[in-house]
Order: C-alpha cells, then structure tokens, then sequence
C-alpha cells in the first residue's frame, strides 16, 4: 500500500451503513471537516445526533448505484456482503476510491490507526492485516508522542518564514532547522521551560525571534 494523507475538507464522502462501523468513519471524515453522504435505512444513536448537523445528508434508504454520484471517497460499512459487493463494483466502475469494512483485499485504500497532535499526524497501518496490532502500537506512541510535539510544530512553522527569508544557503538553512530541533527542547516545552526555549531559538538564529509566545504556549496557532 503507498501511503498518502488525503485533505478531506469540504469533500463529499459517502459512507453506506448505519451501525458502528459507519459511526467511526463519519465522526474521522467530520474531524477532518469532509461533507458525508449518509445512505442506510436506520441509523444507530450516535449517527442519528451527527446525521442533524448541516456536513451529513442522511438519506433514509437502501443503497443504489447513484448514491455514489460525486463521491470522492467511498465506505461501505453493511452488514450484507452481497450489498458490500455491489458497492464495490459500482466504486470501481466509477475509479472512486473505496474502503470495504472487514474487506481489505477488496479495498483500494486502508484508513489507519492515527494520533494527532495539532497538525502534527502519525499514521499506523498493517495493510489491513491487524487493525488491532495498528492499536496496539498507537496506544503505545500516544504515551511516547504528547502534546508539545503539536506546540513545537507550531513554533517551528511561525519561524520558517523567518528563515527562508534570510541570506543563508539552502544547506545553511537546513542547519539552521537541524539545531532549532534539540534534543531537549520538547522536554523544555513539556515542562514549561520557555526561557529555555525562547534562548535556545534565538542563540541558533542569532537574532530574536518574532513570534507571539502567548500563542505558541496555548497552542493556538
């Protein structure tokens, strides 16, 4: 499988199912701010609560073929395999791309396990061999990967532009990223360390650095 990192947002996804298979798929395709196409008879609870915000259209009915009509991703999430197999083939005739619960042969695309620490993401696949493997080592990193791996993210995005706009060499600038990224900053930002962290950028830049720190802290950026 080529992993990819897709951008969902305002991008109609269809899901066919109603139970919690297709609850989890709604609730990641609404996190990363995607349109869904909700196409089953009932829906349990939860659906029902997310099918009344305005990014789900419940249609209240069995699957048919145009139900996929502008789809830019597809999930079949039935308890029948046989409507699970038509799905597919009318996924494929369209060259839309579709995942099968409990199919990952049958699947052009895997959702992995995921952490996300703003926009930092970190993605675990098994190529559909063992999500609960894929679990197993999220639940791991989650412990490993905190939140201040999302705030050092934002630092070093607010102080890119900075860099890429001073005289050094490309190669001067990787450097210059290289050493922003000391081994101990992330326990300085864990910690609250700040006067730490603001000395640190600005002995590497040799400069002080523009940025709203007040913002960087919360983690707002």
């Amino acid at each position: 499988m080529y992993p990819v990192c897709l951008q969902l947002k305002d991008k109609l996804c269809v899901v066919i199912g109603g139970g919690g298979v297709a609850e989890r798929k709604v609730r990641e395709i609404l996190i990363q701010q995607g349109k869904v196409r909700l196409v089953s008879p009932a829906l349990s609870p939860k659906l029902q609560r997310m099918a009344s915000g305005d990014k789900v259209v419940w249609l209240r009915k069995e699957y048919e073929p145009e139900d996929l009509n502008g789809a830019f991703l597809v999930y079949a999430a039935t308890s029948s395999r046989a409507v699970q197999k038509r799905i597919q083939r009318d996924a494929n005739a369209a060259n839309q791309l579709i995942n099968i619960a409990d199919d990952p042969e049958g699947s052009s695309f895997h959702v992995p396990a995921s952490i996300h620490r703003g926009d930092l993401t970190l993605a675990i696949s098994t190529n559909g061999k063992s999500p609960a493997m894929s679990a197993m080592v999220r639940k791991q990193l989650e412990h490993t990967i905190g939140e201040e791996y999302g705030v050092l993210l934002n630092l070093v995005a607010a102080i890119r532009s900075q860099i890429l706009a001073g005289d050094e060499g490309q190669q001067q600038k990787r450097i210059l990223f290289q050493k922003i990224l000391h081994q101990d900053i992330i326990g300085w930002i864990k910690n609250d360390q700040w006067e730490l962290v603001e000395e640190h950028i600005n002995n590497v830049l040799g400069t002080t650095v523009e940025v709203d720190w007040k913002d960087i802290r919360e983690n707002r950026l």
